[in-house]
C-alpha cells in the first residue's frame, strides 16, 4: 500500500482534468504534478486517499520530448498556471480530450471535438488581472491554498498590470497603509484589479475594507503613482468591500482620477467597460469563441434568438448580424444598462434586452406569443440549474448553443437537454486561457437540421 512520502517510479498514461499526469500504481490512480503523458519519473506521494492518491515529481527519469524548460521563476508555486512545462500544441491535445472526456463520462455522448481552435499568442493574452494583496505581499494565490506570494511580473498579464502592482505596493510601503489580513478581517488594501483595453489604456481599481467615502490615506499620492507608473492609464477607482468572503468585489465606487470606464472594441463593436463589467480576458480568442457560437447557431437572418446569460450584450451584438431579432436576458440589471447602452453606441436595432431569471423570461416570452428559434447560453462556471434548463426546454427551440467554461458543467447539462430531446451534434473547443488547464467550449443541440448561410 502506498502511503505519503513514498518515493515510486511511475510512467504516466495522460491527463486528469486539472492537467496533472495520471499513473497506476498497484491498480491505484495516481495524479502526479508536473508529469507530462508517456514520462517515466520518480514521485513523492503527498496524498493517500481511498481510490486515489496524489503526488509531485522529484526526478524525469525519461522526459516527454514535448516537455519544455520553464521560463516563469513563480512557476509552480504560483497556482495560476499549470501547463507551463509541456509544449503549445500537448497543451491543446490535453484540453481537447478533456472536453471529448468530459462528454462522454458525464454526459453519457460520444461527441468528437471538430477542432481546437489554438490563440497565436500565449503571453500577455489577459486583459483583467486581479492581484490579492496580504501581509505586504501583493500577487497570487500558491496552488490550492490563500498564502499570497509576491509576483512582480506575471507573463500571462500586460506589463501595465505589472506596473501598476509595483505603483500600489511602493505606496503602501511609504506610507504604511495596511493590507488585509482575511483571518481577522482587519487591515486597508485587499484587491489591486487591473482592466486593459486593446489601445494599452488601463483601469486601475484599489479594492479596500473600508466605505469609499471614508478619505484613503495619501489618496494624492495614489494617483501621482500610478499616473507616473502606468503609460496609458486612462482612470483610477477605489471599491469598498467589507464583507468577509472571497468574493473580490464590493457594490461601492469612488473615482479617484480620470475616467470609470474604458471603451473596447470586439467583432466589430464597441463597448464601455467599468470594473464589474464582465468581459472574455482574452478579446483575440473571444472573437473567435463568438464567431464560432454564431456559426453553430446555424442562423439565415429569418430567427429570432434568445440569449441568457447576455451580461453586457457582447454575444447578443454578435448574433444580431445574422438572426432577425436577438433578446438579450440577464438577471443583473446594471449589466442589462450596459448592453441597452452599447446596443445605442453601436447603432443594432434589432436587439432587445430584458432583465430577469429564465423562468421569468421564459414565461414572458410565452405570455406574447414569441418562441425563440435558437436559445444560446453562456452561463458561469457552476453551469445551468435544472430550472433553467426546463425553462429552455419549454421554449421548445429548434436549437441551442451552449458556451461552457467548464467540461464538467457543460456535459451534466448536455445529459439534462439530451434527455429531454435536444441531442448534441457538434463541438469545437476555443483555447481562451492558454498555459492554464482552463478551456471554453462550445456545443450545439439540435432537433433536426441545420441550415446555414
Amino acid at each position: 500500500m502506498l502511503k505519503k512520502n513514498d518515493v515510486v517510479e511511475l510512467v504516466c498514461g495522460g491527463y486528469g482534468s486539472d492537467a496533472m499526469g495520471v499513473a497506476r500504481v498497484d491498480g491505484l490512480a495516481v495524479f502526479v504534478s508536473g508529469a507530462i503523458a508517456g514520462e517515466r519519473c520518480r514521485a513523492r506521494i503527498l496524498k493517500v486517499l481511498k481510490n486515489a492518491a496524489f503526488a509531485k515529481v522529484e526526478e524525469i527519469l525519461e522526459p516527454s520530448p514535448e516537455r519544455l524548460d520553464v521560463d516563469c521563476p513563480y512557476y509552480p508555486a504560483c497556482g495560476g498556471c499549470r501547463t507551463r512545462h509541456m509544449s503549445y500544441q500537448e497543451e491543446l491535445r490535453f484540453k481537447r480530450r478533456k472536453v471529448e472526456d468530459a462528454l462522454r463520462r458525464i454526459g453519457g455522448v460520444d461527441l468528437p471535438v471538430e477542432v481546437i481552435h489554438g490563440a497565436e499568442s500565449i503571453l500577455r493574452y489577459r486583459n483583467k488581472a486581479q492581484f490579492p494583496v496580504s501581509q505586504g505581499r501583493i500577487g497570487f494565490y500558491r496552488g490550492r491554498s490563500h498564502d499570497v506570494i509576491d509576483v512582480p511580473d506575471c507573463l500571462l498579464q500586460p506589463e501595465s498590470a505589472g506596473r501598476a502592482r509595483a505603483a500600489v505596493k511602493g505606496w503602501m510601503e511609504e506610507y504604511a497603509v495596511s493590507s488585509y489580513d482575511e483571518t481577522e478581517g482587519r487591515g486597508l488594501v485587499r484587491h489591486v484589479y487591473v482592466r486593459t483595453n486593446r489601445d494599452r489604456q488601463a483601469l486601475v481599481c484599489l479594492v479596500v475594507n473600508a466605505p469609499v467615502s471614508a478619505p484613503l490615506p495619501r489618496e494624492a499620492q495614489l494617483v501621482d503613482a500610478l499616473r507616473a507608473k502606468v503609460p496609458g492609464l486612462s482612470g483610477v477607482v477605489l471599491n469598498a468591500n467589507t464583507s468577509g468572503t472571497n468574493v473580490i468585489l464590493g457594490k461601492s465606487y469612488r473615482t479617484l482620477w480620470g475616467e470609470p470606464r474604458l471603451r473596447e472594441t470586439l467583432c466589430g463593436f464597441t463597448f464601455e467597460l467599468s470594473v464589474p463589467s464582465f468581459f472574455q480576458v482574452n478579446r483575440d480568442q473571444c472573437r473567435v469563441l463568438y464567431e464560432r457560437a454564431v456559426e453553430l447557431a446555424g442562423l439565415t437572418g429569418r430567427e429570432t434568438v434568445l440569449d441568457l446569460y447576455c451580461g453586457i450584450g457582447t454575444i447578443t451584438l454578435a448574433l444580431a448580424k445574422r438572426a432577425k431579432h436577438v433578446i438579450g436576458a440577464e438577471i443583473v440589471p446594471e449589466a442589462i444598462e450596459d448592453a441597452r447602452g452599447n446596443a445605442r453606441r453601436n447603432h443594432v436595432e434589432n436587439v432587445e434586452f430584458l432583465c430577469g431569471d429564465a423562468r421569468e423570461i421564459a414565461a414572458g416570452l410565452a405570455a406574447r406569443n414569441t418562441r425563440p428559434d435558437v436559445v444560446v447560453v453562456d452561463p458561469p462556471r457552476r453551469g445551468l440549474d435544472a430550472a433553467v434548463i426546463e425553462a429552455v426546454v419549454r421554449m421548445s427551440p429548434d436549437r441551442v448553443v451552449y458556451v461552457s467554461c467548464d467540461p464538467a458543467t457543460l456535459a451534466r447539462d448536455v445529459k439534462l437537454f439530451s434527455e429531454a430531446g435536444l441531442t448534441p451534434t457538434r463541438a469545437e473547443a476555443v483555447d481562451m486561457f492558454p498555459r492554464t488547464e482552463h478551456v471554453e467550449t462550445v456545443v450545439q443541440l439540435s432537433k433536426g437540421e441545420i441550415q446555414s448561410k
